[in-house]
């Protein structure tokens, strides 16, 4: 599942670009990778890239952005695919969580 936010960090406006893949390793849990990226860069986030659920994922986000000053255009949210109908359920119950006070 790939979700872009237009933003700003220390004030220049840039694409923001969320991946999160989803790896079913078992059928009793999930593993979840998510990708950071500014363009077509990708950032370095603070502990892991895996993650056992996707609330982890956007909480690591949301600490990121917090710590780098980064801040995301909620309403310039765009879903693209590959997208997978339980993520994206999963996705929209989590994503307050992204743009936490």
């Amino acid at each position: 599942m790939i979700v872009q936010y237009q933003g700003k960090q220390h004030g220049i406006s840039t694409l923001f670009t969320i991946r999160i893949i989803g790896n079913n390793l078992s059928k009793s849990s999930s593993n979840y990778q998510i990708d950071l990226l500014v363009g077509d860069k990708q950032l370095p986030t603070f502990t892991t890239e895996i993650h056992q659920s996707l609330s982890n994922c956007l909480k690591e986000i949301y600490l990121f952005r917090k710590h780098n000053h980064i801040l995301f255009d909620a309403t310039s949210e765009k879903i693209g695919s590959p997208l997978v109908p339980y993520d994206l359920v999963l996705f929209n119950y989590n994503k307050p969580t992204l743009f936490m006070a």
